[in-house]
């Protein structure tokens, strides 16, 4: 399939390239910009753009919760972390609440930051 620009085709390369802590952290960014997104779009009254970016939010948690690996406790944190903010996102949904959609974001940010910690300190250590 040929990718219609060279941004397109540079995103497609970054994510084959990326380790799994670097898809992580994509992750992590892409639900903040939906979340960022759906705010803007429930702000102008564009209710369809704000559905559509809040399910985009909710497909990233769900893939969250799917590929975590319970062998390990902390995916148990994880996962009841993940539980709460799909709820919350079907809420702010329901609703169109930008108070709740600025919750799920602040939560996505202080996740992401801890994760970008974590890579940095696994990095010094030659771990990544």
């Amino acid at each position: 399939m040929a990718l219609p620009n060279g941004y397109a085709q540079y995103n497609n390369n970054q994510v084959l390239t990326a380790s799994p802590a670097e898809l992580t952290l994509m992750l992590y960014n892409g639900a903040i910009k939906f979340c960022n997104i759906a705010i803007a779009a429930i702000e102008k009254k564009e209710i369809e753009k704000a559905h559509i970016n809040i399910v985009k939010v909710e497909k990233i948690v769900e893939y969250m919760r799917i590929t975590l690996d319970m062998k390990y406790p902390i995916a148990q944190d994880f996962d009841n972390i993940y539980a709460y903010l799909d709820r919350r996102l079907v809420e702010a949904n329901v609703k169109k609440d930008i108070g709740i959609l600025e919750e799920v974001c602040e939560h996505f940010r202080s996740v992401r930051d801890t994760w970008k910690e974590v890579m940095r300190l696994n990095k010094e250590k030659g771990a990544v």
